[in-house]
C-alpha cells in the first residue's frame, strides 16, 4: 500500500531551481535512503514530504489516515517537563482511556449499580470494549515500550524524572527521535538520525527501524547504517532523482555501471558524429557524392544529441604525506586517568596501550566515556592527567579537532592556511584550497561563513601541508558528504604514517583500523583487528557469559531450587482458589439473575412467604459475592508476591 507519492515535485529558492520533476513513492514497508551531495536538496525534500516546506509545482497524494512523524537533523527537545513526562505525552489519549477504565471499575463495585442488573450489563459491555481498544493499542505495554527505547538511546543510566532543561544539546536530539519513535507514526522521516549517537546506540536504532511497524524514510551520511537499514535508495543530483532497489553499496555500484554504460554510449555517438561530419565536409561539394552527403548531414540534424554523462561527484583532491619517519615505537600509554577539572571525579582512568609505527588505532566506546579527552591528554592539551606516556622517536603529532576550534572565524580560508604557512606564495595556497574545493572567490570567504563541511576541509588542508607522522583525529568523517568520505578514506589508507582516531563511522573504521581501543569505565581493552572482528569479539564473550550464567543456574543448591519449587507450588494453589472463587461469583450471580424476575412473577405477588424465601436467597447470594471478592482481592495482593 502506497501510503505517500510525490509526482513531477519542483522547488524553488528565489530563482534558483532546486528540485525539478521528483518523483517518488512510499510504500508502508519501505526503507528508504535520500542520498546526493551536500546542497543536492535531501533535507529539502525531507521537509516537503513532511509538509513542513510549500513546493512550487506537483502534486502530493496521502491518504487521510496516513501520519507522518518528522525528525530535523537540528531538532532537539525544548520542554519544562521530566524525561518521564515528556514521553508520557505520546501516550496521552492512552491514559485518557485508562482513567475512564478505573473510572468504570469504581462504578461497577457501586452497590446500587450491582443491585440494577440492566444498568450493570451496559457498564459491563462499555468496560470491555474500552478495555479491548486500551490492549490493541499497546495499553498494558506503553510504559515498558518508553523504558526500552530509553534504554535503547543511552538513558538507561539517567533517572527519569530529571527536568530536560538540563541536558546536553545531543542527549535533548536524542530525546526528540526517542519521543517520535514511541510516537509509530505511518511514515518515519528522519534527518540525520545518527548525529550524536555512539555506536552501541547505533546499533540499537539500526535494529528497532529494521522492525518498525511502517515505513522509514531518511537522510544519513553514515554508510554502515545505511546498509543495514535501507532497501531502497534515491539518488539526488543535478536537480533530479533516480531510484535505486537495494541498499547504499549496491546503489554505489549500480550507479558507476551505469554511469560507464552511459559514457560509452556517449563516445560512440561522439565517433559517429565526428565521421558523418568528416565525410559531409569532404564530399558535400561534389556532384557525384554530394547526394548522400546532404542524407547524412539531414541524419546529423535529426540525431538526437546526447550530453556527456556525469556523476556529480566533485570531490576534494588530496593525499597526505610526512617530513620523516617516526621510530617504531609511536606511544606507550601506562594508567592513565584525567579528570573533570579540578574535581576528584574521573573522566576515564587505567588507560594503557601502546602504538607502533603504521598502527591505525579507532578509540571506540559510549558517549561520554572520555574518548576526545584521551586524544587531548596524548597531545598535552589539557590539565589533571595522571599515569604515563611515553613518546617514541621523530614522532610528530598533527591533530584533527571536531569542534573545529583552532579555526578563527575572522580570517579567510586563504588567512588561514597562509599564516600557518607564511613561506609559501598565494598561488600555492590557492592551489591546495582548489584541491579541497575552494575556488575563485570562495578562498576570501571568512571562516565564520563556512558550512561545518567547508570548515572540514579547511582544517584536512591545514593537516595535509603539516606533513606529520602521526595523525591524532577527532571524529574526522563529522560534517562531511558520503563522497568527501570516499576521499578521505583512500589519502588516509595510502599514509605512511601513524593514525590514532575517534569516529562512530562504523565504515569508516572498518575500513581504516588495524586496531581497535575500546573506552570503557574500567579502563581500556586493544582489538586487533577492524571493526567487524571487535563486534564479532564483543559477541563471543556475550555467548560466554550466558553459557556461565546458566552453568551458575544449574549449579545453585538444591535447597533453592526446592524453595522455588514450594513457591511455585503455593503460587498454583492460590490460582486455583481463585478460578474457584470467580467461578463461585458467577453461580451466585446466576443465582441472583434467575431469582430477581421471581419477585415480580404475578404468581408470587401475593405469597408473603415464597417473596420471603425468593430475597433471602437474593441476600444470601451477595453476601456470598461480597465475601468472596474480598478473598479474591487478599489472593490477588498475594499472587504478586510471587
Amino acid at each position: 500500500m502506497i501510503v505517500l507519492q510525490l509526482n513531477n515535485l519542483d522547488k524553488y529558492f528565489g530563482a534558483d531551481l532546486i528540485l525539478s520533476k521528483i518523483k517518488l513513492e512510499v510504500h508502508h514497508d519501505d526503507r528508504i535512503a535520500i542520498v546526493g551531495r551536500n546542497g543536492a536538496g535531501k533535507s529539502t525534500l525531507l521537509k516537503i514530504m513532511s509538509g513542513q516546506m510549500p513546493y512550487d509545482a506537483g502534486e502530493i497524494f496521502k491518504p487521510k489516515d496516513a501520519t507522518i512523524g518528522y525528525l530535523d537533523q537540528h531538532t532537539g527537545l525544548d520542554s519544562e517537563e521530566s524525561i518521564w513526562s515528556e514521553m508520557l505525552k505520546v501516550y496521552q489519549p492512552l491514559i485518557q482511556v485508562e482513567k475512564e477504565l478505573r473510572n468504570l471499575e469504581q462504578k461497577m463495585a457501586d452497590p446500587d449499580i450491582l443491585n440494577d442488573q440492566k444498568r450493570y450489563e451496559q457498564l459491563l459491555t462499555t468496560y470491555d470494549q474500552k478495555q479491548y481498544d486500551f490492549e490493541q493499542r499497546g495499553g498494558f505495554q506503553y510504559e515498558a515500550d518508553i523504558e526500552s527505547v530509553l534504554q535503547g538511546l543511552s538513558f538507561g543510566h539517567f533517572d527519569f524524572q530529571t527536568p530536560i532543561q538540563e541536558l546536553s544539546g545531543g542527549q535533548k536530539t536524542r530525546l526528540a527521535l526517542g519521543k517520535l519513535l514511541l510516537s509509530k507514526p505511518d511514515v518515519l522521516i528522519l534527518d540525520e538520525p545518527t548525529n550524536h549517537l555512539d555506536i552501541q546506540t547505533l546499533r540499537w536504532l539500526e535494529g528497532y527501524l529494521k522492525s518498525y511497524p511502517g515505513a522509514v524514510v531518511m537522510v544519513s551520511h553514515d554508510r554502515y547504517f545505511l546498509d543495514e537499514v535501507v532497501h531502497t535508495v534515491y539518488d539526488i543530483a543535478f536537480q533530479s532523482v533516480k531510484k535505486y532497489h537495494g541498499n547504499y553499496s549496491y546503489f554505489l555500484k549500480k550507479r558507476v555501471e551505469e554511469y560507464e554504460l552511459e559514457l560509452k554510449r556517449y563516445e560512440r555517438q561522439q565517433e559517429e558524429i565526428k565521421k558523418l561530419e568528416e565525410y559531409v565536409q569532404k564530399n558535400i561539394a561534389r556532384d557525384s557524392t554530394s547526394k548522400q552527403a546532404k542524407s547524412r548531414r539531414k541524419k546529423l540534424e535529426k540525431m538526437e544529441k546526447m550530453d556527456k554523462p556525469d556523476l556529480d561527484d566533485q570531490s576534494a583532491k588530496f593525499s597526505f604525506g610526512i617530513n620523516r619517519k617516526s621510530g617504531n615505537d609511536v606511544l606507550k600509554v601506562n594508567q592513565l586517568s584525567a579528570k573533570y577539572g579540578a574535581l576528584d571525579e574521573d573522566v576515564f582512568q587505567d588507560v594503557s596501550f601502546r602504538v607502533n609505527r603504521g598502527d591505525r588505532v579507532a578509540i571506540v566506546g559510549p558517549n561520554g566515556i572520555g574518548k576526545s579527552t584521551l586524544l587531548k591528554a596524548l597531545l598535552h592539551r589539557i590539565g589533571f592527567v595522571e599515569g604515563d606516556i611515553q613518546y617514541g622517536t621523530n614522532v610528530e603529532f598533527g591533530y584533527y579537532d571536531q569542534e573545529q576550534s583552532t579555526l578563527n572565524n575572522r580570517k579567510t580560508a586563504l588567512q588561514e592556511l597562509w599564516d600557518d604557512y607564511p613561506h609559501m606564495n598565494e598561488k600555492d595556497i590557492r592551489t591546495v584550497l582548489g584541491n579541497f574545493l575552494f575556488t575563485g572567490d570562495d578562498v576570501l570567504k571568512t571562516i565564520g561563513m563556512l558550512s561545518g563541511g567547508e570548515k572540514a576541509r579547511v582544517l584536512l588542508a591545514k593537516l595535509m601541508l603539516q606533513k606529520s607522522n602521526v595523525l591524532i583525529m577527532d571524529e574526522p568523517t563529522n560534517h562531511l558528504d558520503l563522497d568527501s568520505k570516499e576521499v578521505l578514506e583512500a589519502a588516509l589508507a595510502d599514509f605512511p604514517g601513524t593514525i590514532i582516531f575517534v569516529s562512530h563511522d562504523r565504515y569508516f573504521i572498518n575500513r581504516l583500523s588495524t586496531h581497535v581501543l575500546e573506552l570503557s569505565e574500567q579502563g581500556s581493552r586493544m582489538f586487533i583487528g577492524d571493526y567487524d572482528y571487535y563486534i564479532e569479539k564483543l559477541e563471543e564473550e556475550a555467548e560466554i557469559r550466558e553459557m556461565e550464567m546458566a552453568k551458575q543456574e544449574e549449579s545453585k543448591p538444591k535447597k533453592t531450587h526446592q524453595i522455588n519449587k514450594e513457591n511455585q507450588r503455593e503460587k498454583r494453589k492460590v490460582e486455583r482458589r481463585i478460578q474457584t472463587i470467580e467461578e463461585q461469583i458467577v453461580e451466585h450471580e446466576q443465582t441472583i439473575e434467575e431469582a430477581e424476575p421471581q419477585l415480580y412473577d404475578p404468581n408470587n405477588v401475593n405469597d408473603y412467604t415464597k417473596l420471603q424465601e425468593i430475597n433471602a436467597q437474593i441476600k444470601e447470594s451477595e453476601g456470598a459475592i461480597e465475601a468472596l471478592m474480598e478473598e479474591w482481592e487478599e489472593l490477588q495482593q498475594e499472587l504478586e508476591t510471587y
